[in-house]
């Protein structure tokens, strides 16, 4: 069984940066994401690296990138350019199903969550 654990949240202001890091315990997934929440809102995908291949979504791109390292147990998000609207709790998740990407419903193994505030 996977466990996962994020670390990094905090409070910026706008134009900022944060680097977001989480971990998997257990066996080493096939793919590992980030998630987030904003208040009020459905869980929105974030990036995801499957088998060393990267996946980032339209929030993402352009600011964001992921990183993995070479035992694939780890992931980072660095985000840079931040916008109130980034405000959310993010998430990591973890899954044994190879290509899960950003389908939400494919991960079993998420972790408790970091908050991420954006403002001035």
């Amino acid at each position: 069984q996977v466990h996962v654990v994020e670390s990094g949240g905090g409070t910026v202001q706008p134009g900022g940066s944060l680097r977001l890091s989480c971990t998997a315990s257990g066996d080493i997934p096939s793919c590992m994401a980030w998630f987030r929440q904003p208040p009020g809102k459905g869980r929105q995908g974030v990036a995801a690296i499957c088998s060393g291949r990267p996946n980032l979504s339209n929030v993402a791109n352009g600011r964001f990138t992921i990183s993995q390292d070479n035992g694939k147990n780890t992931l980072d998000l660095q985000m840079n350019k931040l916008k109130p609207e980034d405000t959310a709790i993010y998430y990591c998740a973890a899954t044994q199903v190879q290509w899960s990407f950003l389908r939400d419903d494919l991960y079993d193994a998420w972790g408790q969550g970091t908050q991420v505030t954006v403002s001035s």
